[in-house]
């Protein structure tokens, strides 16, 4: 932020500042001069009544031309502190009494009439000629020379003191909106921090809700935005791994057809020759070597047939089919086929047959790659458990092997294609399982067991 170009929080302190300041010294402005009207006016009525009671008392020393009683009474009214000079004068001007002090540069001068009360008394007393008029008779005047520098003093310092009062209240004002713009201007400055840690590629920073509505309901919006794009990235994350996996599936689907025909026909051949040549040697099938070829021509054929069977997979052909049996007799198939191995089936299901619809064939060769693997994982001993239930219209098929667990960065991608932990695993037995669950609407887990072990759950929903 630089000093051309200040921010919202400056501005706005910048604003409201003047505007207080603004208005304490128009208010201070405005009220120092009622505040002097009104000492003035108070102030000269106060000296107009001097003035009066002067002009009164003064009446009979002018009738009888008594200046020494006249000057009394001009010192009296000069005892007054604002009082600069008094002045008694006949009606022709004429000064009959005076008194004056050291006059100041600021005074104002005030005179009042002297009339004569026209009681018949007086004009007799006096042989004063009215000529027959009802009227008063002026016969002179008193003037009063008052300073006004106390008046001023006071107005100058009314005013400094207005300023200071106002120069103190703009300050606190100041600071006071300080703390208060900042607490409206920081909920600003973090979305301003987000956006840039957004743009940053930081989708997973969030903006604190403040304690302002407004505030408030800016951040929640705000959030709410980076919650949509970051499901927007894991959608289009999604789709990329998919469009991937697309791919790469077509070109293992290409790569399939070439082995089936460059590979899978040739390998028959070599297993066949191998065979008569046993037979036209006399080899026994305890020799070393040709253990080693056999064994390596399984594998082989093993690998191309998993090839072939994920690249292609066979059309689904549903029917209604008893799960347990099923269960129960790929169990007892794979004991057989691996003796000193046994897999136990605990069943959470109502006594009888469950039927269902599924792909007995898929099923039996997907559920058999998940206890080969648990045989791997024991060591070729021990017992894989199997556990069907039904949870929520869903039938839950459970297999816990007793191994050492899945490790942790692995759980996660054991069910993408090639994925394996083993030398000479192909990678597309998880695989092939998760195409057969989901061929039957359903999804399949793993997880590693408390007690040792790993846990493969399969989800399948009862109605199609």
């Amino acid at each position: 932020m630089s000093i051309k170009n200040p921010g919202i929080h400056i501005r706005l302190l910048v604003a409201v500042f003047a505007l207080i300041t603004a208005t304490t010294f128009t208010l201070g402005y405005i009220g120092v001069n009622i505040s002097r009207q009104f000492v003035e006016t108070r102030f000269e009525e106060r000296i107009s009544f001097l003035a009066r009671h002067l002009a009164l008392n003064a009446e009979l020393g002018i009738l009888i031309d008594d200046r020494s009683m006249l000057t009394r009474l001009a010192g009296n009214i000069l005892s007054e502190r604002d009082v600069m000079a008094v002045s008694i004068l006949d009606k022709d001007d004429n000064v009959l009494g005076n008194r004056t002090k050291e006059i100041s540069s600021s005074f104002h001068i005030t005179e009042e009439p002297v009339f004569l009360r026209e009681s018949q008394e007086e004009i007799r007393a006096f042989k004063l000629d009215t000529n027959g008029g009802t009227g008063k008779k002026l016969i002179g005047k008193v003037r009063i020379t008052y300073s006004t520098e106390g008046i001023d003093q006071l107005t100058k310092t009314m005013g400094n003191r207005f300023i200071w009062l106002s120069a103190g209240l703009a300050c606190l004002a100041g600071f006071i909106f300080y703390f208060l713009s900042r607490s409206l201007v920081a909920p600003v400055t973090q979305l301003a921090q987000a956006t840039r840690q957004v743009a940053d590629g930081n989708l997973d920073f969030r903006v604190q809700p403040g304690t302002l509505p407004e505030t408030r309901e800016l951040a929640v919006a705000f959030n709410a935005m980076l919650d949509s794009l970051e499901k927007s990235r894991e959608d289009l994350d999604q789709a990329s791994k998919e469009m991937m996996r697309q791919n790469a599936l077509a070109e293992m689907g290409k790569f399939s057809l070439m082995v089936a025909h460059e590979v899978k026909n040739p390998l028959s051949i070599i297993k066949s020759s191998l065979d008569v040549l046993k037979q036209e040697v006399s080899i026994s099938s305890d020799n070393t070597m040709v253990l080693y070829m056999e064994d390596e021509i399984r594998r082989l054929n093993r690998l191309i047939e998993d090839f072939l069977s994920f690249a292609h997979p066979a059309r689904p052909h549903f029917r209604q089919v008893d799960i347990v049996d099923l269960l129960n007799q790929i169990a007892v198939k794979f004991e057989l086929q691996n003796p000193g191995f046994s897999a136990e089936i605990k069943s959470d299901l109502p006594a009888g047959p469950f039927y269902m619809d599924a792909d007995p064939d898929l099923l039996t060769r997907a559920i058999g790659n998940i206890l080969k693997n648990g045989f791997e994982a024991n060591g070729g001993k021990g017992t894989v458990n199997l556990t069907i239930s039904i949870r929520k219209n869903n039938l839950i098929i459970d297999i816990e092997d007793e191994g050492k667990g899945i490790a942790p960065e692995d759980i996660h991608q054991i069910f993408d294609p090639f994925f394996t932990t083993r030398s000479k695993g192909t990678g597309l037995g998880l695989a092939y399982v998760t195409q057969v669950i989901k061929t039957h609407n359903g999804n399949i887990t793993a997880r590693n067991r408390g007690q040792g072990g790993a846990c493969f759950s399969a989800e399948i929903p009862v109605c199609r």
